[in-house]
């Protein structure tokens, strides 16, 4: 097996994360040009590499201490956390901005458009993702979002927002129990924003009238209820039940359990499933107490991420690849499907369709990793055909 040359490839070969048999991808002018099923002979493996789509990351508040919702935020701070994520095999993601005020939507929202006139932005960021401020104010349901800035949908206020974003809000998460939300989901359908439901304490009837109207997604599902609910009639079991509705998890080993992972995993199966990192700005940082916003948050030596003093869940510490392997191990999935649930399944969800697969015609957007049933290795990533991340030669990657 030989080993892609640096920068700017013409072929990779790899054993295929899908089936683990060697392939060779050619690339041509940042696409896909065709995908070759080798025969190799054991002296021809001098690597175990696998190869597989670029992972996309649907709901990601922060990394490497760039926060996307965070008082001064910077093109230079966007720029630095795309190739922080493409160390650890993230292409392409959805900058997720989370519950603030109206000047802190405005502000954050324009420096992201901003950003996008960097080409490295402009090929990682198809779109961003709103998460609130439209959400239920109940404790446990709110998650970790500030009190005061939790409000009802309002379409007026969204349609500025947008307009500071210059159009690229792609996704919107709320509570569809909210006065007004119904309306709001159907506006969001008609101008092709995808609608996740989320930090909601919605009966299965709203939830069902939500899905009909074209939400289509339950935002990182398990998380963000109420502390206490009904055996029988909760927001989870109605989730689990539609068919039309995707499930995003947060798989870092905290969030959610091992029984509750298996059993989302089997009501909504791989083509329902899509895996997200919902990481911070602590993600990549060492343990210890941090400002966000005006609450005091901890991250633990093990990278759980709380609220000071509580046991209130802020977000994640784990990048996406950690998530992948974490679902083989947690669900006895197949590599194949984890990797999917990460790069096919979340282009599909937002329309992607010159990425996150594996054959002609498509971005060739990649990654090359090893994989031990516990942890995911990122080796070298290429973003439209080009080797952005070189673990063996990483300051030579972008020349």
């Amino acid at each position: 097996m030989t080993a892609p040359e640096p920068r700017t490839p013409a072929n990779v070969v790899a054993w295929s994360y899908r089936d683990g048999r060697p392939v060779r991808i050619e690339i041509k002018d940042g696409l896909i040009r065709s995908v070759e099923q080798l025969v190799l002979t054991e002296s021809d493996i001098t690597s175990e590499l696998f190869v597989a789509p670029g992972l996309i990351d649907n709901q990601i508040n922060g990394y490497a201490s760039v926060g996307f919702t965070s008082l001064g935020l910077t093109v230079a701070d966007v720029c630095k956390a795309v190739r922080a994520l493409q160390h650890v095999g993230v292409t392409s993601f959805l900058p997720t901005v989370y519950t603030n005020s109206t000047e802190r939507f405005l502000q954050n929202f324009s420096v992201l458009r901003q950003a996008l006139a960097e080409p490295e932005v402009a090929l990682a960021v198809p779109g961003f993702h709103l998460e609130g401020p439209y959400l239920s104010s109940l404790d446990g349901a709110r998650g970790a979002h500030a009190a005061e800035w939790v409000r009802r949908p309002d379409w007026q206020e969204f349609e500025r927002l947008n307009q500071a974003a210059g159009g690229y809000i792609k996704q919107v998460t709320l509570a569809p129990e909210l006065e007004g939300a119904l309306d709001f989901i159907e506006k969001c359908v008609a101008n092709g924003i995808v609608v996740g439901l989320g930090h909601h304490n919605a009966t299965a009837e709203t939830i069902k009238r939500a899905v009909d109207l074209g939400a289509g997604i339950a935002t990182h599902l398990g998380n963000a209820c109420v502390n206490w609910i009904h055996r029988h009639n909760n927001p989870l079991w109605p989730q689990l039940a539609e068919d039309r509705l995707w499930a995003s998890l947060i798989v870092d080993g905290f969030h959610l359990n091992e029984n509750e992972i298996r059993v989302f995993y089997r009501a909504k199966k791989q083509e329902r499933t899509i895996l997200v990192s919902d990481a911070v700005r602590l993600a990549g940082m060492p343990p210890g107490r941090y400002r966000e916003g005006d609450v005091e948050v901890e991250m633990s030596a093990d990278g759980v991420v709380r609220i000071a003093g509580e046991d209130m869940r802020a977000g994640s510490s784990m990048p996406l690849c950690q998530g992948v392997a974490n679902m083989v191990r947690l669900s006895g999935c197949t590599l194949a499907d984890a990797v999917d649930m990460a790069s096919v399944n979340p282009a599909r969800l937002n329309n992607l369709a010159d990425r996150g697969e594996i054959s002609p015609g498509k971005r060739a957007d990649l990654i090359l990793f090893t994989f031990d049933g516990k942890s995911l290795s990122v080796y070298k990533t290429l973003v439209a055909g080009r080797v952005v991340y070189d673990v063996d030669h990483p300051d030579s990657a972008r020349d």
